[in-house]
């Protein structure tokens, strides 16, 4: 008798905002320029990666060939990885439809820069913000399947690169000491550009969704791909507790929301 074949999961894994608090004097700075007032780790889950690639292959080509956008400056960046950031309007609307005809499962924390937690709970450290950010994100993930494969984006600056994958590395470290993920469960790391593994262009595009509303008020882009989301935390908005965590049953919107 044959054995079942073991299907992968896989998690593409990428964050939006960052996790600094002070500038070089201590003096605190979120929000202001170059600071963002929130940070976001998310990621989306699938067992058909193929599918996704696909997908995205056909969107490029097609984008490359638009007559209507060949003259833009910012398709030489498109062209190789779509990101949500640079990506003129026209592009970032067939991203979504795309993205929104895709199988997959989404998952966020946002954690928001409020200083008196950051000094009381996290001792003033961006590194544990940062842990616990991710901590979160993956206490209730890599337990259902057996070959769990988690990529991560990867950055250019390796100051950006080293806290996300330590803290992943952390977070998984944390679900294996208490036993949920099981002894049968084999978990891979493993570090990736949005250009060799187009996955990771969706998480950036889901984050951009996610970041517009909290810091912009701005819900059509979430909306549009919130059938994607299965779980969105607002860790740190304890004037809402407990309804800060989002779901099916309890729908995100931003007016939910305490005020940033």
């Amino acid at each position: 008798m044959k054995e079942a074949i073991q299907v992968a999961n896989y998690f593409f894994v990428d964050e939006s905002g960052d996790p600094t608090f002070y500038d070089r004097r201590g003096n605190l700075i979120v929000g202001q320029g170059g600071c963002s007032p929130i940070l976001i780790l998310g990621f989306i889950e699938t067992c058909e990666p193929t599918h996704i690639r696909r997908e995205l292959d056909r969107l490029h080509k097609e984008v490359a060939a638009d007559k209507y956008l060949e003259a833009v400056p910012s398709m030489l960046k498109t062209n190789v990885a779509f990101h949500a950031k640079n990506d003129v309007p026209e592009v970032r609307q067939a991203v979504f439809r795309c993205i929104a005809a895709m199988q997959f499962k989404a998952q966020f924390v946002v954690a928001r820069k409020i200083e008196r937690v950051f000094r009381n709970t996290c001792n003033s450290s961006e590194g544990k913000f940062y842990d616990h950010a991710v901590t979160q994100l993956f206490q209730n993930t890599l337990i259902h399947h057996p070959i769990n494969r988690v990529y991560l984006s990867r950055r250019g600056v390796s100051t950006r690169q080293e806290p996300l994958e330590s803290a992943v590395r952390l977070g998984i470290s944390n679900v294996e000491a208490q036993g949920r993920a099981g002894s049968d469960t084999k978990i891979t790391v493993l570090t990736q550009t949005p250009v060799g593994e187009p996955c990771l262009q969706v998480i950036d595009y889901m984050n951009w969704a996610v970041y517009r509303a909290f810091v912009k008020g701005e819900m059509r882009f979430y909306t549009f791909v919130e059938d994607r989301v299965s779980l969105l935390v607002d860790l740190y908005d304890s004037g809402n507790y407990p309804r800060n965590w989002y779901g099916k049953d309890n729908p995100f919107d931003i007016k939910k929301a305490s005020p940033l």
